[in-house]
C-alpha cells in the first residue's frame, strides 16, 4: 500500500463506504465524499457497525477498530482530493451523473492520481471521455461487488486508452486489500452482469409465459441450481428501475436476449421497487 497512502471515494453510500473500508483496513487514509457532510458521516457510521460485526465474528482484531475509524474521513467537498493517490467513483449507475462528477474530480486531483469507476455495466472508454486526455491512461474500471467489504471479486476493466501500467497497478492493489481481481474486456456489462442480466431476463420471460410464479422460480433456482438467492429476490435487493435501466443498456449493446418482459415494466410503473419500498416481486415487512 506504499503508493496508495490516500484513497478518495466519490459516493459514501453502502457500496462506496464499504469499498473505502477495504482500503482503510489495509492502511490507507480514506476520504468518503458526499454532497452533504451528514450523508458522508452516515456512511462512516455504517462502517462502524460493519467493523463491530467483524470483530464479534473474530474476523478483525478489536484493537484495530479505532485506528481504522480514524483513517476514514467524511467530506462534503473536494478539498482533500488534491493529494489522493487513487479516486474511486461509486455513485448511482447513471451515465450523465457519473460523467459530471468524474469531470469535477479530474480537475482537482494531482496529475499522477488514478481514477477508477465502480460502474457495473457502463463501458469504461465512454466514461473516460469525462476526464482530460492526459488523465485517460490513468482511468480504469474497478467493479466491486456487494457487500464490498466481504465479497472478494473485483472486475478490473481497462479502457481503450488505459495504460498497461495502470492496469497492473490496480490489479496488484486489489490483491493487497484481500480481493481477487479478474481482468475483463471493456464491453457493456463486463462478465458478471452479462451473465446475471441474461438470467434475470429469462426469469421474467418464464413469469410472463406463466411457466411458474416468481416464488417458485426463486425456489427452483435455490434448490435446483444451488444459488443462495433466486433471481426475483436478488432483483428486489437492488432496485427495479436500476435493473430495467441496466437491462436496456445491455439490450442496446448486445441484443434482444437482454430485453425484459412485461412483468418488470409493470413493477416499475407501479413503483414496486423491491425491499426499499416494501414491495417488489415479493412483499417485505418493516424489519
Amino acid at each position: 500500500m506504499e503508493k496508495m497512502k490516500k484513497v478518495a471515494i466519490l459516493g459514501a453510500g453502502t457500496m462506496g463506504a464499504q469499498i473505502g473500508l477495504c482500503f482503510a483496513v489495509a492502511g490507507s487514509t480514506v476520504v468518503l465524499k458526499e454532497p452533504k457532510l451528514e450523508m458522508a458521516e452516515k456512511g462512516k457510521a455504517l462502517l462502524e457497525k460493519i467493523l463491530d460485526k467483524a470483530i464479534k465474528k473474530g474476523r478483525l482484531n478489536k484493537e484495530l477498530r479505532e485506528e481504522i475509524l480514524e483513517r476514514l474521513i467524511p467530506a462534503a467537498d473536494y478539498e482533500l482530493f488534491g493529494d489522493a493517490d487513487l479516486v474511486i467513483e461509486a455513485v448511482f449507475e447513471n451515465v450523465k451523473l457519473k460523467k459530471e462528477l468524474l469531470a469535477e474530480v479530474d480537475k482537482v486531483c494531482n496529475p499522477g492520481c488514478i481514477i477508477a469507476s465502480n460502474t457495473s455495466s457502463i463501458p469504461i472508454t465512454l466514461l473516460a471521455t469525462s476526464v482530460a486526455k492526459e488523465r485517460r491512461p490513468l482511468f480504469i474500471g474497478a467493479h466491486f461487488f456487494a457487500p464490498a467489504f466481504i465479497m472478494q471479486l473485483v472486475e478490473i476493466i481497462p479502457g481503450l486508452e488505459t495504460a498497461e501500467e495502470t492496469t497492473a497497478e490496480v490489479l496488484g492493489l486489489c490483491e493487497k486489500i484481500g480481493k481477487k481481481p479478474v481482468r475483463v474486456k471493456d464491453t457493456a456489462g463486463f462478465v458478471v452482469n452479462r451473465l446475471l442480466f441474461a438470467f434475470f431476463a429469462e426469469a421474467v420471460r418464464l413469469l410472463d409465459e406463466g411457466v411458474a410464479s416468481c416464488e417458485d422460480i426463486d425456489i427452483a433456482c435455490r434448490l435446483g441450481l444451488g444459488h443462495p438467492m433466486g433471481p426475483f429476490a436478488l432483483m428486489d435487493m437492488a432496485d427495479m428501475t436500476m435493473a430495467l435501466d441496466i437491462g436496456n443498456l445491455l439490450k442496446d449493446a448486445h441484443g434482444d436476449r437482454f430485453r425484459f418482459g412485461t412483468a418488470l415494466h409493470q413493477k416499475v410503473y407501479a413503483e414496486h421497487m423491491g425491499r426499499r419500498s416494501g414491495q417488489g416481486w415479493h412483499k417485505y415487512g418493516k424489519d
